[in-house]
């Protein structure tokens, strides 16, 4: 089964800490360039992200969209200092994730494989649960294991949390 930004939908999820952390926003980013396939049989995964396709989709607050909170701008500013400075997607112009299996964990599914990322490989474990008409599978990434210094400003007193969430949505009808 082959899975692309028509069939699903990829976000990664961004929250700030520091000393002025109540001036800045937690953030939700879409990819918007990805294949996905998903083995018939088993749950073989191959997956390839393009670093340089993440768009800001609005600011979180208290785990609430919160739209008007970033011109198109700021939304901008941010996507060059992710390509630039935080992924380094010039020099990792793709995200992989390769799993070969997968066991049964409560109502989902643990997924094992290994994350390419900012040249590091590093064995994960993504947890899928159906939800709401969907089959939503999550990680929790920790940049620095992948040499990613996650983004400061302001002499660190504003930065993102080196843990960052990325989700993929698959509607059910597409996995049937």
């Amino acid at each position: 089964m082959h899975l692309d930004p028509a069939s699903a939908e990829c976000l990664v999820f961004t929250f700030r800490e520091g000393l002025l952390s109540a001036v800045a926003h937690d953030l939700k980013i879409r990819v918007t360039r990805f294949a996905i396939e998903i083995g018939e049989r088993e749950w073989g995964i191959e997956a390839s992200f393009d670093p340089a396709s993440l768009r800001v989709v609005c600011a979180v607050r208290d785990g609430v969209d919160v739209p008007g909170d970033l011109s198109d701008g700021d939304k901008r500013q941010i996507e060059q200092n992710i390509l630039r400075d935080v992924l380094e997607a010039a020099r990792y112009p793709e995200i992989r994730f390769a799993s070969a299996r997968a066991h049964a964990d409560g109502s989902g599914l643990a997924i094992e494989g290994v994350l390419t990322l900012h040249g590091a490989r590093r064995e994960i474990t993504v947890r899928a649960r159906p939800e709401g008409g969907a089959y939503v599978a999550e990680a929790r990434l920790h940049q620095p294991r992948f040499g990613i210094r996650p983004y400061s400003a302001l002499l660190g007193t504003l930065r993102v949390r080196a843990d960052v969430a990325v989700r993929v949505r698959v509607p059910l009808a597409r996995l049937r």
